[in-house]
């Protein structure tokens, strides 16, 4: 059998344990494994033995809340196994809990031999990238402390402090040294016949930093009711679509992970928030590009977390330039990470600015949400956050300089700085990647909206109609210009980018979908293009693919040169829906509600672009993240855009 990774989330905390319930620590697997909090690895062993070796799995942790799995020691088919060990797991806010029942088969008193080896190595999340890079610790120094339960290890480099306690009930017979810096705890049972006994395992992560008193609780059952109990807040309340169920599963699905999905964060007067996460495993952090699509998607629903997610940003936003960070006032943070190497400076990513659209999203978010709830106390405390966020879309973001939002690679981060951030995601329709400051056509359809948003704001709450009139005009002349210069006419639709000398990067990409969205093309060009987004070289079956296939650079298991992106189609079909294609909005929603319905009714961050017609299961995309925030989000924004249809 091979050992998968299942992943358990509550907050900021995860775990990924494999079918039998055990942490390997093995790098350079693709998928991170083991316990983790604040970017950093409090758990990288979590082996168990019975009488000596590993057991069999009679029946794998199943996907779910809790991680349930039942094993065997091992044996043959002529002597039935001698007891039967039923083991449950989950995660809470920076702590692990595990309970151990072992069954006694025999009708005669047993001796079982139980025995679990612990480690933990604090690794930094960015170490067990597949990124090839190594990162000098000097002075790094780790320590084990036996305790009368347990162990706890603990880590140190310079003022950095990190600890992990792991303890039993009952405690350990023994801790035993095992050579590798990892401890075994070692328990004998003795089991009269055709009893029971059970261990529970708690593990605390401190990383550095944290300054809450948190407990950790009692049993996995304690940590699924509490997550359970979120849940229900999340979904209670939301009107599902009756005549649609299946959407009304993903919608569900969605809300609950979106409250398993919450971080905390900080508003701008040190209020304590809790924000949408990107995903897990390796985003379980604060994004703002990310945060803020999935507010929006959640925001007729749930208007919450657009609140915190504002608050969260603006106490973020840039206040002064700084090369290494790609900082300039006024701009609205790309990732926050709170991981040992980011506090050092050794990934740039502590607070990170490489975003051209995080920015405009902000103020999209802000003018929705005041539309949406009537706001205005929000609306006059972020005045400044909003007004600094014009600034830096007409100063530094190159609106009034070159015409258009543009980035230019960043050699310490993202070569890319829009929502395709990949290498090699702003290409020519022959894979030519783009050169020079980037114009990406996205990001203007989001700056256009966010001018239009923000005069909105400006007229209502803040009572600035000279402010206002400006800001509309300039989303005009912003309107006007882009089809101008991205209209590639001979094809009848809107090129991917401009590069730096302005030429057309002319690849047929589904970003003109968010142009539908943010209502920056004139009627007749909008219809055309939602049309195109529908012919096959596009849509898939399970949704728009992100490069129309049959081009060069099309590739259906490439990133963001083919695939699928389940929250990409969410806001292609509310543009679609915007323009009045009612029909082609219906068929992208259904599309993508028939592949959350093939996996659960739960939406991956991406999925490979092979169509329907070849496959009849949506394939998924290696190396996508699980449990993603956009799109647990995405079927509530199909619900907004074509309701029960």
């Amino acid at each position: 059998m091979t050992d998968r990774h299942h992943l358990l989330v509550y907050g900021g905390t995860f775990a990924a344990v494999g079918d039998r319930g055990d942490i390997s620590g093995v790098r350079g697997a693709g998928a991170p494994d083991g316990l983790f909090v604040r970017d950093a690895r409090h758990l990288s062993r979590w082996q168990l033995t019975v009488d000596g070796a590993v057991p069999e799995v009679l029946a794998p942790v199943a996907d779910g809340d809790a991680a349930r799995c039942v094993l065997v020691p091992r044996g043959g088919r002529t002597e039935p196994p001698s007891c039967t060990l039923f083991r449950e797991q989950a995660v809470g806010d920076g702590s692990f809990v595990e309970s151990l029942r072992v069954v006694s088969n025999r009708p005669v008193p047993l001796t079982v031999r139980l025995a679990l080896t612990v480690d933990a190595d604090f690794t930094d999340q960015f170490e067990l990238r597949s990124d090839h890079r190594t990162y000098a610790k000097t002075g790094a120094v780790r320590a084990r402390q036996i305790l009368d339960d347990g162990v706890e290890f603990s880590y140190r480099r310079g003022e950095w402090r990190s600890v992990t306690t792991v303890t039993a009930d009952p405690a350990p017979d023994g801790v035993e040294e095992t050579g590798t810096g990892a401890r075994r705890l070692a328990w004998t049972l003795e089991l009269e016949p055709h009893s029971s006994a059970e261990l529970t395992l708690r593990v605390m992560a401190r990383p550095h930093g944290e300054k809450r008193a948190l407990r950790v609780p009692s049993s996995p059952a304690a940590l699924t009711r509490q997550l359970l109990a979120q849940e229900g807040e999340f979904v209670e309340g939301v009107a599902f679509p009756t005549g649609w169920p299946e959407l009304a599963a993903a919608c569900a699905r969605g809300l609950a992970d979106l409250a398993a999905l919450q971080v905390p964060a900080t508003g701008p007067d040190g209020e304590e928030l809790r924000v949408p996460a990107a995903g897990a495993p390796w985003f379980l952090t604060l994004l703002g590009r990310d945060a803020l699509l999935t507010s929006l998607f959640a925001l007729p629903y749930r208007p919450a977390p657009a609140a915190a997610t504002l608050l969260a940003l603006a106490a973020a936003q840039a206040t002064e330039t700084g090369p290494e960070a790609v900082s300039q006032p006024g701009k609205i943070v790309h990732e926050v990470r709170h991981g040992e190497l980011a506090h050092f400076h050794q990934v740039p990513y502590g607070r990170y600015y490489g975003s051209v659209d995080a920015t405009p999203l902000f103020l999209v978010l802000l003018g929705a949400y005041v539309e949406q709830t009537g706001d205005a106390v929000l609306a006059r405390r972020l005045e400044p956050h909003a007004r600094a966020a014009i600034g830096w879309m007409l100063d530094h973001g190159g609106l009034t300089s070159r015409g258009y939002l543009v980035y230019r690679a960043d050699q310490g981060g993202l070569a890319n700085q829009n929502w395709k951030d990949s290498p090699g995601a702003i290409c020519s329709a022959d894979g030519t990647r783009a050169s020079g400051p980037v114009m990406a056509a996205g990001a203007q359809g989001y700056a256009y909206d966010a001018l239009r948003r923000t005069a909105f704001v400006a007229r209502t709450a803040w009572q600035d109609e000279t402010y206002a009139a400006l800001l509309e005009q300039a989303a005009a002349d912003l309107r006007d210009r882009f089809q101008r210069d991205f209209w590639m006419r001979e094809r009848s639709f809107p090129a991917l980018a401009l590069d730096g000398e302005g030429r057309q990067v002319d690849a047929l990409a589904s970003d003109a979908g968010h142009l539908l969205w943010s209502g920056l093309l004139d009627k007749e060009y909008g219809e055309m293009v939602g049309r195109r987004l529908l012919e096959p070289d596009f849509f898939s079956g399970w949704g728009v693919r992100t490069l129309a296939a049959g081009q060069s650079a099309y590739h259906p298991l490439s990133y963001h040169r083919g695939s699928v992106w389940p929250h990409d189609n969410a806001l292609i079909t509310l543009g679609l829906a915007r323009y009045g294609l009612h029909d082609e909005a219906r068929t992208v929603a259904h599309g993508l509600v028939d592949a959350a319905t093939a996996t659960g009714h739960r939406l991956p961050e991406v999925l490979a672009g092979y169509g329907r017609d070849t496959h009849a299961e949506p394939v998924p995309y290696p190396h996508a993240c699980v449990r993603e925030s956009r799109s647990a989000a995405a079927p509530l924004a199909l619900l907004t855009a074509v309701g029960g249809a």
